[in-house]
């Protein structure tokens, strides 16, 4: 295995993602890629950050502050939008990435007075 720093290419959401510099080991007859633990975070924030780029999506400081400003725990807001348990906390760490229509949902929560009571009378 050989050290390399090259264009790779991850799947998000259906999607390729490519992702420049990448350091990693490669194999010089098979060519199969190897990064280590840290690497391969480092190599999925990029490529969800470059996806929420091309997508012009809220980014998980963004989500924090909006659920913040709510009053809002993880745990309600995730019931809220009838989501699972753990997905807001993942979009907030940035290691998931919302759906196009969540992030609208997310939008008009900030945006739109009385969008949060209106989900709060449909959620109940």
């Amino acid at each position: 295995m050989k050290a390399a720093t090259r264009r790779l290419t991850i799947r998000i959401n259906g999607e390729p993602v490519a992702v420049e510099a990448v350091p990693h080991r490669r194999c010089p007859r098979c060519r199969e890629v190897v990064l280590t633990y840290e690497q391969s975070g480092v190599f999925a924030r990029r490529a969800l950050e470059e996806y929420r780029r091309k997508h012009d999506l809220l980014s998980e400081a963004e989500i924090r502050a909006i659920r913040e400003h709510l009053k809002l725990t993880q745990a309600e807001l995730s019931r809220l939008l009838r989501l699972g348990s753990n997905t807001v906390s993942r979009w907030e760490a940035g290691r998931n990435v919302q759906s196009a229509s969540m992030d609208i949902m997310l939008r008009v929560l900030r945006d739109v007075p009385g969008a949060l009571a209106y989900l709060r009378r449909r959620a109940a």
